[in-house]
Order: C-alpha cells, then sequence, then structure tokens
C-alpha cells in the first residue's frame, strides 16, 4: 500500500499566497483601445458589403478570429476573452434591441463594443474580458 501524506492548510507565515495569489489586475483592459479595434475591423471588412445571408455567416467567424487575435496582440495578462459578432440585414422595419447580462466582478470585468451599419447590412461586436485569478 502506498499513502501520501498533504498538507491542506497552510502554515502560518507561508509565502504561497503572497507569492501567487493577486487580488485584482495588475493592468486594466483598455476598453477604448479595443473599441477602436472593433470600429476599424468591422469598418475595413463591412464598408462595401451587401448583405448575404451565407457570406455574413462566414464572415462573422472571420471577423470574431481577426479581433481576438488583435485584442490578444495588446498582451493583457490574465484576461479571458469572449468576443460576439452579429451580423443582420438592414430594412426599413428593423426594430432590433440587443441585450446581454453577464454575471462577473465589476471592479475587473468588463466589456468593449461597436455598432456598424451600412445601406445594406448592421453589424455589433462585443467583447468581454473576465479577469481570471
Amino acid at each position: 500500500m502506498c499513502f501520501l501524506a498533504v498538507q491542506l492548510t497552510p502554515r502560518v507565515g507561508s509565502p504561497f499566497l503572497s507569492t501567487f495569489h493577486r487580488p485584482g489586475p495588475v493592468k486594466r483592459f483598455p476598453v477604448l483601445t479595443v473599441n477602436n479595434i472593433l470600429k476599424d475591423v468591422l469598418t475595413s471588412y463591412l464598408q462595401e458589403e451587401k448583405y448575404e445571408a451565407e457570406l455574413c455567416r462566414q464572415m462573422t467567424k472571420t471577423i470574431s478570429e481577426v479581433i481576438k487575435a488583435r485584442v490578444k496582440e495588446l498582451m493583457i495578462p490574465r484576461y479571458k476573452l469572449i468576443v460576439l459578432i452579429g451580423i443582420g440585414q438592414l430594412s426599413e422595419q428593423n426594430n432590433l434591441r440587443i441585450a446581454s447580462r453577464c454575471l462577473w466582478d465589476p471592479s475587473s470585468d468588463t466589456f468593449a463594443s461597436y455598432a456598424f451599419k451600412n445601406s445594406s447590412l448592421f453589424a455589433v461586436a462585443n467583447v468581454y474580458a473576465v479577469y481570471f485569478e
């Protein structure tokens, strides 16, 4: 038989928590910079496009990957990213409202959002940044 003894409670004066635990982000998530990335990517990809369902389905994948890569280039430590893109047909009867609800820590978690439209389509891009301790 083999037994392994594990200490479950930290010893008094143990450096474990002070060495590895950070109570909050060292670098804040740059919402304004990410908003500019969203505006730049949506405008460059969709400015001249006309709405076609299949094209927009592919564009949501492409745009979300580009946005995720551009935000990751900012090298913001310890944030998990969620990128959501929605593209729809613009018509005179559009009365669309988009909402989201998140359970997070308002002192460290945040989001960036940008809405775009041209003559035939609209797009909404959201980047949610959740701090990972």
